[in-house]
């Protein structure tokens, strides 16, 4: 089967015909997980000269979810992946971010380029587009398969797999995402620490409108609603505690409406339209930690390492930038280097991971408030504080960038 990607192709292929394929390779690697992680690792070894193994438990088909802020951390990844046209061709600048309070009135309105400028577009972009300018260099992936022991005798890693077969190789890395079941195969329970708002949304697709380089969100007292640009599209998320989401999304919304009954075209429209009979991904709003990200010859990298809340719009961008220093440090690895250099990978990127990672935490009880009171003040205060500000981590991980990475 081949699952055609943009204008390339991934090419659907057997394990036991991509495990042949890599067994002359220097590096045999296995990557777990063919998400935004684990795809990019895959194709940023595959244009160093490396043939690794890329599986992914899902269905060719599964759904792509969500919409995606990407922050500039992202270009040199797709410039390192040949990509950067085929990325600037598959998104929109998001240039202006609109805030409005509990009641529906604008807040501020902030103006992106000139705070990000020195450093690249802040861009909107759907995840099923990203993955395809991701996969846009083709290469093979096997779906529908999982990994069912881990195992290290010696100098490699012995993988067992649910359709009975077992390949070795010189490196592991896990990359099935925030639940990952790989990761429980070297991790214990107690090494990886979940972080729960208690919040969850729903993500709904809608027409594009005429202000494609605006994102605006209305923070709500028990609600919140984000709406974000894409590429031809509108991605939207209608947040609320888990508690009222057991009535449904019908249900959550009127409610809303009826405590902000004017928002705005947009979001009047987002609302209507996402109660409509469309498809609605649900998503709950956890994000998880784990201990270490190595194990002697086994690696996480993305989700499977520090989960993100989507509250920064860092979280994707994060895992791509891990991945492309995962893959420099392996690719320049000798099979004895591969422990060092996961932990080298690891002590690089884990700081900054996690101070991303808390700078999204810090956001959630700002965004996802259930008291009127702590809302009225959180509403008079965003007034005042300047959007410089509210980066600040951001555009100090901008001003950090990971160097000697080619």
């Amino acid at each position: 089967m081949v699952q055609r990607i943009g204008e390339t192709v991934l090419k659907e292929t057997s394990i036991r015909t991509q495990v042949e394929a890599s067994r002359g390779d220097r590096l045999r690697v296995l990557i777990v997980g063919a998400g935004i992680a684990g795809l990019t690792l895959a194709q940023l070894l595959r244009r160093r000269g490396l043939a690794p193994v890329l599986v992914e438990r899902a269905g060719p088909d599964a759904p792509n979810g969500y919409m995606l802020a990407l922050m500039p951390l992202v270009d040199p990844v797709f410039e390192a992946l040949g990509a950067t046209e085929a990325y600037r061709s598959g998104s929109v600048a998001m240039n202006r971010f609109r805030i409005r309070d509990r009641r529906g009135s604008v807040i501020r309105e902030y103006t992106m380029g000139g705070l990000l400028k020195a450093y690249g577009d802040y861009r909107g972009v759907s995840r099923g587009d990203l993955m395809e300018v991701l996969a846009s260099s083709g290469g093979a992936v096997t779906h529908g398969i999982t990994v069912t022991g881990l195992e290290q005798p010696g100098s490699v890693v012995a993988a067992a797999f649910d359709d009975g077969s077992e390949a070795e190789f010189d490196a592991v890395i896990v990359a099935d995402g925030l639940h990952s079941a790989t990761r429980d195969l070297v991790l214990t329970p107690e090494q990886v620490k979940v972080y729960d708002t208690g919040w969850g949304g729903w993500v709904v697709w809608t027409d594009a409108d005429e202000d494609d380089d605006l994102g605006e969100e209305l923070w709500g007292v028990g609600a919140f609603v984000g709406t974000y640009p894409v590429n031809g599209r509108l991605g939207a998320i209608v947040c609320g505690s888990r508690d009222d989401a057991h009535a449904g999304l019908d249900s959550f919304v009127a409610r809303l409406r009826t405590a902000v009954p004017t928002a705005g075209d947009r979001m009047a429209r987002v609302l209507t339209e996402a109660v409509d009979g469309r498809d609605a991904y649900y998503w709950s709003l956890t994000d998880c930690r784990s201990a270490t990200w190595s194990s002697g010859r086994i690696g996480l990298v993305g989700d499977a390492a520090a989960g993100f809340l989507p509250t920064a719009g860092i979280g994707a961008g994060m895992a791509m930038e891990s991945a492309w220093v995962l893959a420099d440090r392996l690719a320049r690895s000798d099979p004895a280097d591969v422990p060092a250099a996961l932990v080298g990978y690891e002590k690089a990127q884990r700081p900054r991971v996690e101070a991303a990672q808390d700078n999204s935490r810090n956001l959630a009880p700002l965004l996802f408030n259930d008291a009127s009171f702590a809302a009225t003040l959180r509403d008079c205060a965003a007034r005042y504080i300047p959007l410089g500000i509210m980066l600040g981590p951001i555009r100090k991980l901008l001003e950090d960038r990971p160097a000697g990475v080619h």
